[in-house]
């Protein structure tokens, strides 16, 4: 399929948005593993993709790490739009797989990590993160974290799509987009979605 808001870009996504998530979240919490948020192209991480390959300067010859990299959306964007080398990185143990058929399905090579990078020192030039914060404890430990990554010379950069724990007095607007997303996941047909970069 191709995410709507970046057609540019081909990804293996779920097609019974509702269904799969529902019986997934259920049958998958009995066991411990968590939700396939890689199967989904959310709001957040399609508006930054849009303002990644339509501002290719951003990453253009510099090395690129995509937090929660979910299906590879963001992580596809940057590398199509020059970066020099992209680190996808989530903690799901599915996502791997997800974000190295998408990455062989555009063309671009990507590296993976499923470390936990949170607290850790980043090496990259940016920091692209899509739809992080739409939970309040993961929010509470994220945010330091991310002005931290900032204050040593980072770029970081975040897609949002109005999530309640967005943490806009740390900053800065950059573009906003109207998002065309799927109403079994979300609470509209299209998000408002904006790109913001820490200060």
């Amino acid at each position: 399929m191709t995410p709507p808001h970046v057609p540019e870009i081909r990804l293996h996504l779920a097609s019974e948005a509702h269904e799969l998530w529902l019986k997934t979240e259920d049958e998958l919490a009995e066991i411990g593993l968590p939700p396939p948020f890689w199967a989904f192209a959310w709001a957040g991480g399609q508006g930054l993709a849009r303002y990644i390959l339509d501002h290719p300067d951003i990453v253009s010859g510099k090395r690129v790490v995509d937090f929660a990299s979910g299906s590879g959306l963001v992580a596809i964007a940057a590398r199509m739009a020059g970066a020099s080398e992209v680190l996808a990185a989530d903690i799901d143990p599915w996502t791997e797989t997800a974000v190295l058929l998408n990455a062989g399905l555009n063309g671009v090579d990507l590296g993976f990590t499923g470390a936990n990078l949170i607290g850790s020192a980043v090496d990259q030039d940016v920091l692209l993160a899509g739809d992080v914060f739409y939970d309040r404890d993961f929010a509470a430990v994220l945010v330091p974290w991310l002005e931290r990554v900032a204050a040593d010379g980072v770029t970081v950069l975040v897609g949002d799509p109005g999530r309640a724990y967005l943490p806009k007095d740390c900053l800065d607007a950059c573009a906003v987009y109207e998002v065309p997303v799927t109403r079994a996941l979300e609470d509209s047909e299209v998000k408002k979605t904006t790109v913001w970069r820490f200060r």
